[in-house]
């Protein structure tokens, strides 16, 4: 069959059913979560009929009358072909209830780019440009992820190129991403770094999901020893680590039997209380049986699942996988009575963490009993999954308390980490000491970067004092906390206090930090310095300044930035332009917006001559003028200040060392060379 002649047809059918007819569905549940329990079992059957020997058993399923938008997004995803995702989609055709939405348009996009049905997928992505589907849209990042997962090299640059062209703002970080992999796959390593470098040059932030393109093609490489150097500095630069870089990094260490490097990795896990991912459990076991027993035992324990239900699991849709790009997000345990079987296939059941929240937000008497009757077997991983996916702090703290009461079930670090940082989020503070004290009396330890999200996440609710309490009462059950990290610890509790107004605090917290012989990094002294200027408390400003100076730490462009922009927001052109002077007496040069800005704000001022002194100084390098200039207030930064005191640039390993900005640079060059040679 042509894919246009179907989707032709699929169009005549949608022109003539113009009403939607699903509302009736939900009416014919008690409640939401007997709705996702009947669309779930809707969806094993599918599932099983698309990996039969008897694909026109389809028929039924894809006429029954509950059938909905939902129900054939997730049957699309989990489909294990694109030929049986076509099938499904010819046998909606009879169906004239049934109108295609944007999500089950992109579901079957999806199927078609990982298997690589290029022509498919054109004709699809034609028709959707063509209007033949209501109110389905496709954005450039769809097409190029698309086309990435085919791999069309050409398409994907030539949809980047369009992207950039017809955007008002800059493009996503994410666009970037996908450019860099693919070159990175196709062995076009200058390509990909150049890629790299446009991103930096362009102002973009640098992600996560960048450092492990980069971290993956240099383990590919066989340079596994580079990954782990541009790994261990993404702490200075306020990155997160994610689960996906450990797994490829531990299996890099595993295959050249370097041991000593595993254990260092899986130490860093925990201080950054990140749960192991299923796929590391094989290279965890081979470290067991060359004797590294007691550092794999308790993440093994944390893998499987109760002996009694090994061989019964969830499928899970792979859509909903965590922050921290969680690659097997297929794999929680269910309940004993599995799916049935067609033809000899068995499968696991399908569960979308998401949608199982999304049913218990009411939380009352009528869902949570349909919730006991399921009978769900309840692990770290879906608990964890399920609280991340609550919008209401309260509705999320009432299924915390329920499962706790569950046969077979304990909360663990994990979960208790999760519940603590969502409820601070939302100013819950009563909830999260509750927490933190049962922490302390059953003796756990709680990982470094949970008591750091709780105190960022007290400045977005706004609750200085229970940071504050955090910081000096409740930190030490992290256990013992290095430099690096106090030093972290302390950058976000600043964070916070100027968050909340709490300017004296901040101050007071300051030179506390100082005077413990912990110094700011340069992110945290231009986060100050910004929020005093804006306040315009100049004063300050110049004696945070001068902090920098005297601890050592060199001034670079960006921070100079932040003090220029500062000063002419709060109409102090003459403090500005003195510390353009101090720029250019360094060698350095402003972007050309901050270049800008300074002109105006002295022409406004009356001050023509320094304003033309400004002009002519930077039409001496004109052509050198960065459009922009790379940095964050607070967390990323271009490059990293020398460290004090023992502050650590190493935090995987306990070897300290001093590393300065020129440094920094010739690392990131060095990774960058090892990727392109």
């Amino acid at each position: 069959m042509q894919f246009k002649q179907l989707f032709r047809r699929t169009n005549l059918i949608n022109i003539l059913t113009q009403q939607q007819t699903r509302h009736y569905a939900h009416d014919l549940f008690p409640n939401k979560v007997s709705h996702y329990l009947h669309r779930a079992k809707l969806i094993d059957s599918i599932r099983l009929r698309l990996r039969s020997n008897a694909p026109n058993s389809l028929a039924q399923l894809a006429n029954d009358r509950l059938l909905d938008s939902f129900v054939v997004t997730q049957a699309l995803r989990s489909a294990p072909s694109a030929d049986s995702a076509l099938s499904l989609v010819e046998f909606l055709e009879s169906n004239r209830r049934f109108d295609h939405t944007q999500n089950t348009v992109h579901a079957l996009a999806t199927v078609l780019a990982k298997s690589r049905r290029a022509a498919e997928l054109n004709s699809l992505i034609e028709a959707v440009h063509a209007g033949k589907f209501r109110n389905v849209r496709v954005s450039f990042m769809n097409v190029m992820q698309w086309k990435a997962a085919v791999g069309d090299v050409e398409a994907v640059v030539k949809t980047w190129d369009e992207y950039r062209v017809s955007s008002e703002k800059r493009v996503c970080v994410e666009s970037y991403n996908i450019v860099m992999r693919i070159f990175a796959q196709m062995g076009k390593d200058s390509e990909a770094v150049r890629v790299f470098s446009m991103m930096i040059e362009e102002g973009a932030i640098p992600n996560s999901r960048t450092y492990t393109v980069m971290i993956e093609h240099l383990v590919s490489s066989g340079k596994w020893k580079s990954a782990m150097e541009v790994f261990n500095v993404l702490p200075l630069m306020r990155v997160k680590r994610t689960l996906n870089q450990f797994s490829v990094l531990v299996d890099a260490c595993v295959g050249v039997e370097q041991f000593d490097e595993v254990e260092n990795l899986l130490n860093e896990m925990r201080v950054d209380g990140i749960l192991p991912g299923r796929a590391m459990r094989l290279s965890l076991q081979r470290i067991q049986e060359v004797g590294f027993v007691h550092e794999t035992d308790e993440f093994l324990r944390e893998m499987l699942p109760n002996g009694g239900i090994k061989s019964i699991k969830y499928y899970v849709d792979s859509g909903d996988g965590d922050d921290d790009d969680d690659e097997d997000s297929g794999e929680d345990t269910a309940d004993v009575g599995g799916v049935g079987d067609v033809n000899g296939v068995q499968l696991k059941p399908w569960l979308d963490p998401r949608s199982l929240a999304n049913a218990l937000q009411k939380w009352n008497s009528d869902e949570v009993s349909a919730l006991e009757e399921a009978k769900f077997v309840w692990t770290t991983r879906l608990v964890c999954k399920i609280l991340r996916n609550f919008k209401s702090a309260e509705t999320a703290w009432s299924f915390f308390c329920w499962v706790t009461c569950q046969p077979g079930f304990t909360h663990d670090i994990y979960t208790v980490q999760r519940m603590m940082t969502l409820l601070a989020r939302h100013g819950l503070s009563e909830l999260v000491d509750q927490l933190l004290n049962k922490i302390r009396i059953e003796q756990m330890r709680l990982p470094f970067c949970t008591i750091r999200l709780i105190i960022d996440f007290y400045g977005i609710s706004k609750e200085a004092d229970a940071a504050l309490k955090v910081f000096h009462d409740d930190r030490n059950l992290c256990g013992p906390i290095s430099n690096f990290n106090l030093m972290l610890l302390y950058s976000s509790l600043l964070r916070t206090l100027t968050k909340c107004g709490r300017d004296s605090d901040a101050l007071d917290v300051l030179e506390e930090m100082i005077m413990s012989g912990i110094v700011p990094d340069i992110q945290t002294f231009s986060g100050l310095m910004h929020h005093f200027a804006l306040n315009a408390d100049i004063k300050t400003v110049q004696k945070l300044f001068a902090m920098v100076r005297q601890s050592g730490v060199q001034p670079d462009a960006y921070m100079f930035k932040v003090l220029i922009q500062a000063y002419c927001k709060c109409g102090r052109a003459s403090l500005a332009w003195r510390v353009f002077e101090d720029l250019r007496n360094l060698k350095l040069v402003p972007d050309a917006a901050t270049k800008e800005l300074l002109v105006k704000s002295l022409w406004k001022e009356g001050k023509r001559r320094e304003a033309a002194a400004v002009e002519e100084s930077c039409e001496e390098v004109s052509d050198a003028l960065p459009l922009t200039l790379r940095g964050h207030l607070w967390t990323w930064w271009k490059g990293v200040e020398p460290l004090h005191d023992g502050v650590s640039s190493n935090p995987v390993g306990d070897k300290s060392q001093r590393k300065s900005h020129a440094q920094f640079v010739g690392l990131m060059k060095a990774a960058i060379k090892n990727w392109q040679d």
